[in-house]
């Protein structure tokens, strides 16, 4: 009947949920509150695991060396 929502209606809804969220927490609210509820993609502790996993003393005395923070003792 007349619960049927299109998607212009949906368009309307988020644009004024995105205003309203703006003007009372302002820009930087705004984007911190939407990274809140986005998705993200894939399987994160999977893959940093396997990067981490990767790793030796090498690359990590090479991290340091470029941080200016390696001393060689």
């Amino acid at each position: 009947m007349g619960n049927a929502v299109t998607v212009k209606d949906l368009d309307v809804i988020r644009q004024k949920a995105i205003k309203a969220v703006k003007e009372t927490v302002g820009p930087v609210g705004l984007i911190k509150f939407i990274q809140m509820y986005s998705n993200g993609e894939g399987d994160y502790i999977a893959e940093r695991r396997t990067k981490i996993e990767k790793l030796d003393r090498a690359d990590f005395h090479e991290f340091l060396k470029e941080r200016g923070e390696f001393k060689n003792e």
